[in-house]
């Protein structure tokens, strides 16, 4: 009797289970997740092991039949395996709680499953076979090829982002998603570039669907979106109106549908990609020929003032901030705009330079000084006068006279003054209502990336999120841990609303500036006394480290520092009874012997000390060689005759201490500076060098560092020069109570021998 033949139907079923593996001789067993296909051939209702030697099936019925194994047909389904790379793989070595089964096949490679499962797969089940996938299969996943994103406008302009993808049908919402996957893999949050573009990524939903994609397609999210999603998991993606040119990048990764105001997001990509601004011709009654940088400095002032949008002009110190922001306020009152007056707050020192420069260039406004004692009886002309000008000593004093009215303009001249928020002149200037602001400063930054927020939460209160927000999202990873992502976004997103040129740039006609550092060692009782009080620092530190730091322990050293410095300046400055036993100053020497020969060349020199102690003790040697001299320091009353002196070379010295005199000062007759000492912050020392190395100098510069070597000053150079690499990108990194980390400070206490 022929028995019937009955055609199989393969299967394929893809499975996962955990595994022993037994290393050679049956010794070191290591457990792994198996991934593997199982291979069944089905006759009617009955699945038979590919591996099965069995040549004939049992069917169930009445009667039961037995047919035989159409063994060749088997074979050429078998041979589709191999095709689409799956191979019989021995299971002598593995070993699991059942047994597997003996149609046992995988990949050569292991990384070959994903493959298999995106081309492989689809191409069998096109050939006849019956694939079935378990739920906990490793491979079990869905190739994701495309990103879908939409940008919905909302309440105040700002933009609610969503990301998505789609399976099966339905839209499956990604940001909860990545969140989980950017807490988990820290390499994206600093360094993405660092992955493999062909890296596979798999991202897994509450409801057990994986999806894999590869990295490349996450990475223009990840250098767009990263601090988005700082915000509360599964919450929408918020993007402020100004920054929603952020767009166009995200277009390239996938596709995205934007609804909102069309003007909106034209005005954040010409911020975004800083496009050529409609000049703005100068106000007729400018007393003054813009040159082509600061006819841009104008255009770009009435672009922001346009678009109710605030800015910083960081131009480089000496390049016509003040003219530049003159002549906006003329543009505005020419226009028929300066309905109110432009409240203009200033450093004490500044006040008669803006009357100087406004009465010289514009004199078509009306200037109005509110400042000293007898300003009360002039607050009633204020709204007579078209620029106000106060002080941050006086802003704060008098915030209810000028909180009644809001102003046109509300202009911050050194706007680094208001770095600290929680100061009560900080707290001041956010109170006050004005139509536009405007910040001024040759030096954004002068010491962390809080001023940064402080700035700009005056000019856009909320761009960068509330204090704490800023803290955690970009100060941290970038101050704390190097975070080159956060740095660059963060320096994507203010970098519209900061104009800065630098005079290398613009001031090609500017002489050469020649800046020389001269080294003096430190001998006798003055190095005695340095090293006294260097191992008595650096044993206060090593105690200080094995106990909780305080406040009052930190304020110990930082004094300690202060006195090391000063003993590098002249030991007479330092308050210990050891100091008043040394005579003579190494630097003092060599600051006399340099002067000495400068002033026989007939130079005109400025001295810059941040200790006014100092420049009294070179006024004293000075006097005692006759060589004239005038001086600037807090203490000076009367700021106008010293500088019209040196000005008129009536005498070729001008003694200025640092934080009096290293702004607001036009002293173009020097062609010499000397920074007797030097100061934490290299961009105060370049700003002082700015008083004669600006617009109008024609004579070659030649600045001069006085640096006692072997000590702390040494050290603090070298320190500046690794500090700067930040302040190119974003300004600076240091901190305010302290300059430097703990660390910092012990290297600066390190003996200069070791």
């Amino acid at each position: 009797m022929t028995l019937a033949v009955i055609e199989p139907r393969p299967l394929l079923m893809l499975e996962s289970r955990s595994a022993f593996i037994s290393g050679h001789g049956g010794y070191g067993h290591r457990q792994k997740t198996l991934d593997y296909a199982a291979v069944w051939f089905a006759y009617g209702d009955v699945q038979i092991d590919a591996g099965s030697d069995a040549t004939h099936v049992s069917l169930p019925g009445d009667p039961p039949r037995c047919v035989p194994r159409d063994l060749a047909r088997e074979r050429q389904w078998l041979a589709q395996l191999a095709a689409a790379s799956l191979y019989k793989i021995s299971t002598r070595h593995l070993y699991t709680p059942t047994p597997l089964p003996r149609g046992f096949y995988a990949p050569l490679e292991y990384d070959d499953w994903y493959a298999l499962v995106r081309d492989g797969i689809p191409q069998l089940r096109r050939q006849g076979w019956q694939v079935t996938m378990a739920d906990d299969f490793s491979y079990n996943v869905i190739e994701i090829d495309q990103i879908d994103g939409e940008a919905q406008q909302g309440e105040g302009g700002w933009f609610d982002l969503s990301l998505g993808v789609e399976v099966n049908g339905e839209t499956l919402r990604l940001e909860p998603l990545l969140a989980s996957l950017f807490a988990r893999d820290p390499r994206w949050l600093s360094q993405p570039d660092a992955i493999d573009d062909r890296e596979r990524v798999q991202l897994v939903t509450d409801g057990g669907i994986r999806l894999v994609v590869q990295a490349q397609r996450l990475k223009p999210l990840v250098r767009n979106l990263i601090d988005l999603f700082d915000q509360p998991t599964g919450g929408a993606l918020r993007l402020p109106p100004w920054d929603a040119g952020r767009l166009s990048a995200l277009e390239q990764s996938g596709r995205w549908q934007f609804r909102g105001d069309s003007a909106v997001r034209e005005l954040a990509q010409r911020l975004r990609e800083g496009a050529r601004l409609d000049s703005v011709p100068p106000p007729a009654g400018l007393r003054a020929t813009l040159r082509p940088y600061q006819q841009q400095g104008l255009s770009w002032m009435q672009f922001l003032r346009r678009h109710h949008l605030g800015g910083v002009l960081a131009d480089d110190m000496g390049l016509g901030k003040t003219l530049q922001t003159l002549a906006h306020i003329l543009t505005e009152k020419e226009a028929g705009r300066l309905t109110r007056p432009a409240l203009v707050v200033v450093p004490t020192s500044l006040v008669w330079n803006w009357q100087q420069e406004a009465a010289h260039f514009t004199p078509d406004l009306r200037v109005l000084a509110l400042t000293g004692a007898g300003r009360r009886q002039a607050f009633a002309q204020r709204d007579e006068a078209d620029v106000v000008l106060t002080t941050y000593a006086l802003v704060w004093r008098d915030l209810a006279v000028f909180g009644e009215q809001p102003w046109h303009l509300l202009i911050l001249d050194e706007a680094h003054y208001v770095k600290n928020s929680h100061t009560r002149a900080a707290r001041a200037v956010r109170a006050l209502e004005a139509s536009h602001r405007l910040c001024l400063t040759g030096t954004p930054l002068e010491n962390h990336l809080g001023e940064l927020w402080s700035q700009f939460d005056f000019l856009l209160p909320g761009w960068l999120g509330n204090e704490r927000q800023f803290t955690l999202r970009w100060r941290q990873p970038i101050e704390k841990q190097g975070d080159t992502l956060r740095r660059e976004l963060l320096a994507r997103r203010i970098r519209p609303f900061i104009l800065r040129r630098r005079k290398s740039e613009v001031a090609t006609e500017l002489p050469a500036k020649t800046t020389i550092v001269r080294k003096v060692e430190l001998e006798g009782a003055q190095r005695d006394l340095y090293e006294t009080v260097r191992l008595a620092l650096q044993a206060q530190l090593r105690h200080s480290a094995r106990q909780q730091p305080s406040q009052r322990q930190r304020v110990r050293v930082l004094d300690a520092l202060l006195k090391l410095r000063q003993i590098c300046c002249d030991p007479r400055l330092v308050r210990l009874e050891a100091a008043g036993k040394v005579k003579g100053s190494a630097k003092l020497s060599l600051l006399r012997d340099l002067v000495d020969g400068l002033v026989a060349e007939g130079r005109r020199i400025l001295i810059f000390s941040q200790f006014s102690g100092m420049l009294a003790l070179i006024a004293s040697e000075l006097s005692k060689v006759k060589i004239p001299w005038v001086m600037l320091t807090g203490d000076t009353a009367d700021r106008t005759t010293p500088v019209q002196r040196f000005q008129r070379g009536e005498v070729p010295l001008f003694l200025i201490s640092l934080k009096a005199g290293g702004v607001g000062l036009n002293l173009t007759a020097a062609d010499t500076v000397i920074h007797y000492d030097p100061w934490w912050n290299p961009a105060a020392e370049a700003q002082a060098t700015d008083r004669a190395y600006r617009i109008g100098q024609h004579k070659q510069v030649f600045v001069y560092k006085l640096i006692t070597a072997g000590t702390i000053e040494e050290k603090i150079v070298s320190l500046q020069a690794r500090k700067a690499e930040l302040a190119d990108s974003l300004f600076d990194e240091e901190q305010v109570a302290s300059p430097f980390s703990e660390e910092e400070i012990a290297a600066l206490l390190d003996d200069p021998g070791v």
